[in-house]
């Protein structure tokens, strides 16, 4: 898909981001061969935010929360919690930002890591926002009772388990009463 003008110049109407890219230009009379120039053109956008998922993690565990924008000038990112902004070297939390992607990195999760976070991408052009959550996720303990076929119920610390080869006498039992 191209435009093409028969005139001295090349006006793009509501020009999007779209259309950034190489443009040729070539001018020929009867006189010499054509002269061609290429021409790179650059729109410039605000920030729009691409992907922002949040991310589960048990406490004491390495966490990652991702932020990925796109945006002409490239954006620049900032992190809040709370109303509060991040500060880079806060203990155990690392920001890594790079032209479309910042990174939240935590190395030690505790709970009071654990909450809403909000991902701001801005340029000379705008900014925008957009809202990450660090949720907690519970780890199961292996215990030796545990393996194939079993079945294991938590409730309030405490534990039940049972063995499926219970439920073939059980099977039976309710086939054999119906009959």
């Amino acid at each position: 898909v191209g435009f093409v003008s028969e005139d001295e110049y090349l006006e793009i109407q509501g020009i999007t981001r779209e259309q950034s890219g190489d443009y040729e230009c070539s001018a020929s009379n009867d006189v010499a061969a054509p002269v061609v120039r290429r021409v790179k053109v650059t729109v410039n956008y605000p920030p729009y935010i691409s992907e922002a998922k949040g991310t589960g993690v048990p406490v004491g565990q390495k966490g990652t929360l991702q932020c990925e924008a796109s945006a002409v000038p490239s954006a620049e990112f900032q992190w809040f919690k709370d109303d509060k902004r991040l500060i880079e070297g806060k203990k155990g939390v690392k920001v890594e930002n790079r032209p479309f992607l910042s990174k939240l990195i935590f190395f030690n999760v505790s709970e009071h890591d654990y909450g809403n976070y909000t991902c701001v991408a801005s340029n000379k052009l705008g900014h925008t926002n957009a809202s990450i959550m660090l949720f907690e996720v519970k780890t199961t303990a292996l215990t030796p009772w545990k393996g194939p076929g079993a079945v294991s119920e938590v409730n309030n610390g405490t534990s039940r388990r049972a063995g499926c080869i219970w439920l073939l006498p059980l099977l039976v039992l309710h086939l054999l009463l119906k009959f």
